[in-house]
């Protein structure tokens, strides 16, 4: 019975330091992202048409060769 209230003993003081980790990390702003939001989509569209590009391409050289 105490090897159980050692372990909760444990199990908290490395969920604490995990939370202390944590709370530092979004403090020095491991987590702030400005950027990628505002030009995600500008992005997703560039690469969506390249996408496109190269399936034409593809086609028509089939289309070609055949």
């Amino acid at each position: 019975m105490s090897v159980l209230f050692v372990l909760i003993g444990v199990s908290m003081l490395v969920a604490g330091g995990f939370l202390i980790g944590f709370l530092w990390a979004v403090k020095k702003g491991q987590y702030d992202d400005s950027y990628s939001p505002s030009v995600r989509i500008l992005f997703e569209d560039k690469e969506k048409k390249a996408e496109e590009l190269l399936d034409l391409e593809n086609t028509a050289k089939k289309n070609h060769k055949s």
